[in-house]
């Protein structure tokens, strides 16, 4: 979420205030950034063409190369304040690309589109910086087609790449490009941050914060939707209600239609507006459209179905990190520690669970869970990999 992703377009809006925030709570990246920006004259030195940002999900690796972006086209290096900062973070400035995949990969023609525009000479900046998030999600013949522009770089052009680990990008990409690796923010700052600026009470914020594991999209997502929090509690209560084989079955069944009704929930709205902004945008009028409008139909419903799918992968994804922390959990009471679980609300459930189960069987239902969201990760299909896990659950 990235998987840090469907999560952060609920948490952000994009008023001109709240951007304005967005900047200044990121102050550590906007001063990094600054410091490589502000000797461009010294471009060898102080500046490279292509940034690699890595770190795991909710490290906040895209917001970092964003808010890079925004100090390099600023006119003095990074102030927080001016229309250059506060449109390159909203992602209408004119020299600054984001593209972030909401389907399950980037192809090759949408690399060959971007190749195209970030050869042009910069408008306003010194720079035009293009921002790739979901740089793990290239194909292969993307990742070349992108290799080659890189080795071949434009004189102002900029490449801010983002991917969860190194070894997610293309060696020989990730060999052209300096690398910046960030980590996941402590549970203690995470909650600091919700009370401050979400003006989140202190138990639900450090709740938030624990369930979350330091990814503060999720936390505030969390801490600012009750829907949520109670879909989280009835992924964690699926362990308990495997008995048998049958019952294994029910149990993947409930994951994966949650995980569907979440994703049409998010979709309905957005994709019925889009669609209908982009039949005006054809000179809709009535049930006619004008010329290639239907086709355009068409393709941005086709977008919309990868979307979809993406989203209840993503969503079952965070459910079987979900389950994970409940095994870990356990775990902690089979060791003798109680003190700092991350599910403190289902103690009593997890005590129970931790008697009825060895330290070697708990282990291995944590490596079954993380082989299913590496299969999930590798497209297979999300029904049979779910219910596989709860059979292994079940054992």
């Amino acid at each position: 979420m990235n998987e840090e992703n469907f999560y952060v377009e609920k948490m952000i809006s994009k008023s001109d205030d709240e951007l304005k925030n967005y900047i200044e709570n990121r102050d550590h990246f906007q001063e990094d950034a600054v410091l490589a920006a502000s000797d461009s004259g010294n471009f060898g030195q102080q500046m490279t063409h292509a940034w690699l940002f890595t770190g795991p999900a909710g490290s906040g690796r895209s917001n970092a190369a964003i808010a890079f972006a925004a100090a390099l086209v600023c006119p003095t290096g990074g102030c927080n304040k001016c229309a250059e900062c506060l449109s390159a973070i909203s992602g209408s400035h004119a020299d600054v690309e984001l593209i972030k995949t909401e389907g399950l990969s980037i192809k090759i023609d949408e690399v060959r589109d971007l190749i195209s525009r970030a050869s042009w000479a910069p408008s306003v900046a010194n720079y035009r910086v293009v921002v790739i998030e979901d740089a793990d999600r290239l194909t292969e013949a993307a990742a070349n087609a992108l290799l080659k522009v890189i080795e071949e770089p434009g004189a102002r052009t900029v490449w801010l790449l983002c991917a969860p680990t190194l070894s997610d990008v293309l060696a020989t990409i990730r060999s052209r490009c300096r690398h910046l690796g960030l980590r996941t923010p402590s549970i203690k700052a995470v909650a600091k941050l919700l009370i401050e600026r979400d003006l989140i009470s202190e138990d639900l914020a450090i709740f938030a914060a624990k369930a979350s594991q330091g990814h503060i999209g999720v936390a505030r997502y969390l801490a600012t939707d009750k829907q949520v929090r109670d879909d989280r509690l009835t992924t964690l209560k699926i362990p308990l209600m495997i008995t048998d084989i049958s019952s294994a079955y029910k149990a993947a069944q409930l994951l994966v239609d949650t995980a569907k009704a979440r994703a049409e929930a998010d979709a309905e709205v957005r994709d019925s507006a889009e669609i209908e902004k982009l039949k005006q945008a054809w000179g809709s009028t009535g049930s006619k459209l004008a010329a290639g409008g239907a086709k355009a139909v068409k393709e941005l419903e086709k977008e919309q179905k990868t979307r979809s799918t993406r989203l209840v992968r993503d969503y079952l994804d965070r459910a079987l990190l979900d389950l994970a922390t409940l095994y870990r959990d356990v775990m902690l009471v089979q060791s003798g520690v109680s003190e700092s679980l991350i599910n403190s609300d289902l103690k009593t459930e997890i005590t129970k669970m931790a008697g009825s189960i060895t330290e070697s069987k708990t282990l291995l239902k944590i490596q079954m869970i993380l082989k299913a969201r590496t299969n999930l990760a590798h497209n297979a299909a999300p029904l049979l990999t779910i219910e596989a896990l709860m059979c292994e659950l079940r054992r």
